[in-house]
């Protein structure tokens, strides 16, 4: 654990920081509960990332800005984290959990955007749309149905099967695919797909491959040259999920080879900061390649979806210390009321609880309700007290040597 020890009591306006275009129903959500909230359209780097925190409690990202440990280090303020998309990976969450941050994020929001795009692209690829549209385009009538393919008894192989993967299964389903997936994690086969024991079964088996991993580093590199060369001939592929889990220089080759007949990517292991920065790819220009610019969940939909569901998470953070679906810290969620409470952040040791309430007795302090949970290395415990509450009593939970970090919401 990290050796400073945070301690601090609301007092004042709480400051939040959204970057990249987070849907103005976050602003709206922390607003009201009078929070002030200055919005940036770009990602920011390291540097320009630590300015902008000065006096900022709150911080609402998407997948451009990196957290690290050197910005939480530089961030005294902050309390909280918001990961408006699904991935935390561009957030370091150890040095989040050393330090008592809690950081959100929107697990299920945007799945069925992306999905959607899935099922668009693969229709679009095995009926060659982009080739037909760009050929209308130039003036060129081709009628012919040379290539052309129904989507209808074609074999779906999901590498993933989370909360995206296993809708993806559904709705291909439900188009007349026979589904397979392959996940390391012992996953529910939903409808009829079909679990692989292994990647290399799922590759020998399907027409249509679509990546649906995480981004843990473990991941970095899973799709590669071997992978390629183990799909079938004329096989389709997608990559929604990350960028750096498949090589492109080995996906481009088998493309102008003609061992894969399309391809689809939405994420990239370098992508631009903002809005009209230039791209380039070692894809473009390959016919039967879908390449879009990482909008997988951009539908107008989920970005409301995740501004209320990850602002609201923010919202009940400051206002009570709730942490119901943190990614990183003891889930704690609790109603409040007009007591003072106690929110400590502290290393899941034998007898930090009751040492906290010894503080508290010693203290004269009447304890009206108290809700304790633990996450691994970490335990939080919420505490909500009546009558004066001593600084003396706030400095021994301070110093206590498990204290990871101590906060106060006046009553």
């Amino acid at each position: 654990m990290a050796d400073g020890r945070t301690s601090t009591t609301d007092e004042g306006t709480m400051r939040a920081l959204l970057l990249e275009n987070i849907h103005p129903e976050a602003e709206r959500l922390l607003g009201e509960r009078g929070i002030e909230v200055r919005t940036v359209k770009g990602a920011l780097d390291t540097d320009e990332l630590v300015a902008a925190l000065d006096g900022v409690q709150l911080l609402g990202i998407r997948s451009k800005t990196t957290v690290t440990d050197e910005v939480l280090e530089r961030a005294p303020s902050l309390l909280a984290v918001g990961a408006f998309c699904i991935g935390t990976n561009q957030i370091d969450l150890t040095a989040a959990s050393e330090r008592g941050l809690a950081v959100f994020n929107a697990p299920y929001s945007n799945t069925r955007s992306v999905v959607e795009l899935a099922i668009a692209e693969i229709i679009s690829m095995a009926r060659h749309l982009t080739d037909k549209n760009a050929k209308m385009h130039d003036g060129e009538w081709d009628k012919s149905a040379k290539g052309a393919h129904e989507v209808r008894g074609r074999t779906l192989g999901i590498v993933g099967y989370g909360n995206i993967g296993s809708q993806l299964s559904v709705v291909a389903e439900a188009l007349g695919m026979r589904v397979l997936f392959y996940d390391v994690a012992d996953k529910l086969a939903l409808g009829n797909a079909r679990r692989c024991h292994s990647l290399e079964e799922l590759l020998a088996e399907a027409e249509t491959i679509s990546l649906h991993v995480d981004g843990r580093p473990g991941n970095a590199g899973l799709f590669g040259r071997e992978q390629f060369a183990m799909m079938r001939p004329r096989s389709l592929f997608l990559n929604l999920c990350r960028g750096v889990v498949v090589d492109h220089e080995a996906l481009r080759d088998h493309l102008l080879s003609g061992h894969l007949a399309g391809a689809a990517v939405d994420v990239f292991p370098e992508e631009p900061k903002t809005v009209g920065d230039p791209f380039t790819s070692c894809l473009q220009g390959i016919p039967n390649v879908i390449l879009t610019p990482h909008i997988g969940g951009s539908t107008q939909e989920a970005q409301e979806d995740i501004g209320r569901f990850v602002a609201g998470k923010l919202r009940d953070y400051v206002a009570a210390g709730n942490t119901s679906m943190s990614v990183n810290l003891p889930p704690v969620a609790t109603d409040r009321g007009d007591r003072t409470r106690i929110l400590h952040v502290h290393q899941n040791v034998p007898g930090v609880l009751a040492t906290v309430n010894g503080v508290l007795a010693d203290s004269r302090v009447n304890i009206e309700g108290q809700t304790l949970s633990t996450r691994g290395d970490l335990g939080y415990v919420i505490t909500d007290v009546s009558g004066p509450l001593a600084e003396e009593a706030l400095a021994k939970l301070r110093d206590l040597p498990e204290t990871v970090r101590l906060r106060v919401i006046a009553g």
